[in-house]
């Protein structure tokens, strides 16, 4: 099955629900797991879709996507959370175009080593930065801050960058705390 909790499917849904789906609704008509995981209560599908679009697809954000989808993958890596890592990779692979390099990101993500993927300071300071508050957050100190601020990051990019890391530390936790599975999904949409 697709979680630990019983959900409405899209077919059975009725009211804000299914208006609220057919919005979120990918190609062929399809909701993800992630999605459908609240449709016991639609407000939290409306406020994590309201969350999700302005945090990693608003046209405000100045940090490229394909940034913004590593640092998911490197947070949900971290929290264990392979859902969200196999749909945020296939993401990442689609904004890159760029197999060889798509497989060297998520080699340096997964063992942790960052130089070799990673020649700029700035990428290597957020990711830095994303690891730091995803596996001790009470440790965290504005020197944190600091570093990606002299790596070139204006406090705009740094506020991108924190709330990309909060928004997946959310949703890994949806996801592992109530067992969404892939099974059904279309991956990277």
């Amino acid at each position: 099955d697709m979680s630990w909790i019983d959900i409405v499917r899209k077919e059975q849904a009725t009211g804000r629900l299914q208006e609220l789906y057919e919005r979120v609704a990918g190609p062929g008509g399809k909701v993800d797991n992630v999605l459908q995981i609240h449709s016991l209560r639609p407000q939290t599908l409306e406020g994590h879709m309201a969350l999700y679009k302005s945090v990693l697809h608003h046209s405000g954000n100045k940090l490229p996507k394909w940034l913004l989808e590593t640092i998911g993958v490197y947070v949900s890596l971290l929290n264990g959370c392979a859902y969200c890592v196999e749909h945020h990779f296939a993401g990442l692979s689609r904004l890159l175009q760029d197999e060889k390099r798509s497989r060297e990101i998520r080699h340096a993500l997964e063992t942790g080593d960052l130089e070799k993927a990673f020649s700029e300071a700035r990428e290597r300071a957020i990711l830095n930065y994303a690891r730091r508050l995803t596996q001790s957050p009470a440790q965290i100190r504005q020197t944190s801050v600091q570093e990606m601020r002299a790596a070139g990051l204006d406090d705009g990019e740094i506020l991108e960058v924190n709330q990309v890391v909060s928004y997946f530390a959310y949703v890994n936790r949806t996801v592992l705390g109530l067992g969404v599975t892939t099974a059904g999904d279309t991956l990277g949409l």
